[in-house]
């Protein structure tokens, strides 16, 4: 189901850790975990909607890495998808200072940047690999945006919602937003009880008995 209307379903799920995201993804069975996908920063967060690209190897035909950054909307995450390649770089200070200038929320590559120095000197969220200087011109081309692609192991379409932290990213489908907002909810919200009744002199295993903790993420329908 997918939220309507002046709610901010991106701000309201960008108020919880990756950690909590993920455990409510695992509660409803999506595959929402981007694995081996991580910030250059520890400190970059990352809330916004998915702006999409595919990469693939240039061919016979040639072709670029792509001019599409002044179309991706403010406050979008730009999601690329380089199968993972770490020696062909797709996104680098150029692209950086003009997505920090238009207002962009920050990029998950699956793949590597370069020039990173420039994501770090202005505080630009990017979300990778890793980093090297060889570039993708030549190498790599880009075959399309506003498409799905796939990070982490992990399908984005165009318009989900993707959170990142110091942990990572996951992504939250469109169609289940509001599904996982709710499940993120309950699961805080009995952590924070198990927190309390630890700092009151509770015995950890028995407030995360009487509060379920060992079964919060278990698969609602299993």
């Amino acid at each position: 189901m997918t939220t309507t209307g002046t709610r901010d379903i991106v701000a309201e799920l960008a108020r919880y850790s990756t950690s909590a995201l993920s455990d409510a993804l695992d509660r409803l069975g999506i595959e929402g975990q981007a694995l081996g996908i991580k910030p250059l920063d520890r400190e970059f967060r990352l809330a916004g909607r998915a702006f999409t690209g595919l990469y693939q190897p240039v061919g016979a035909a040639g072709g670029t890495v792509g001019d599409y950054i002044d179309d991706v909307p403010p406050g979008s995450v730009v999601v690329l998808d380089n199968r993972g390649r770490m020696d062909a770089t797709v996104w680098g200070d150029i692209l950086t200072a003009v997505a920090h200038r238009r207002g962009l929320a920050g990029t998950v590559i699956d793949g590597v940047c370069r020039d990173s120095a420039r994501a770090l000197e202005v505080g630009y969220p990017l979300f990778t690999r890793g980093s090297t200087m060889r570039t993708g011109k030549d190498r790599v081309t880009l075959a399309a945006v506003d498409v799905p692609v796939t990070v982490g192991e992990v399908v984005v379409h165009p318009g989900d919602i993707l959170i990142g932290d110091a942990d990572g990213i996951v992504v939250v489908p469109a169609s289940s937003e509001d599904e996982v907002l709710e499940a993120a909810t309950a699961i805080e919200e009995a952590e924070d009880r198990i927190r309390a009744a630890v700092e009151s002199g509770e015995r950890l295993d028995e407030a995360r008995r009487r509060l379920a903790y060992h079964s919060l993420q278990t698969r609602i329908d299993a």
